[in-house]
């Protein structure tokens, strides 16, 4: 059995992708906005709780190694986190080690 493995079409980085899937100009541009702003979103969430763990981590002088062996992840994924490598995270990897360190999060819904 053959796999087609063959790129017919590509994206160019920060064009609107929901125009190239058809949608008429103005709603691909409302889809647009509004997934950029997820995307923010995101971000910015991830990185306040990469804050908290970075913050444990120099409030307790601790090196990446000791960092990484109380969190149970490896070192290079200590770095990662410190230098805010937000789309290298999911929010289940940093709620848990944010539990690992005795950290509460409280989701509030509006």
């Amino acid at each position: 059995m053959n796999v087609d493995t063959e790129i017919r079409h590509v994206t160019k980085a920060g064009d609107n992708i929901f125009l190239e899937l058809g949608f008429d100009e103005d709603e691909a541009t409302c889809l647009y906005a509004e997934s950029q702003q997820y995307i923010n979103d995101t971000k910015a969430l991830k990185e306040q709780l990469m804050n908290e763990i970075s913050q444990w981590i120099a409030d307790n002088h601790f090196k990446q190694v000791e960092a990484a062996q109380i969190l149970g992840v490896t070192r290079p994924r200590i770095s990662d986190l410190v230098n805010k490598k937000v789309s290298k995270f999911t929010f289940d990897a940093l709620l848990n080690m944010l539990n690992r360190i005795g950290k509460t999060v409280k989701l509030a819904v509006s």
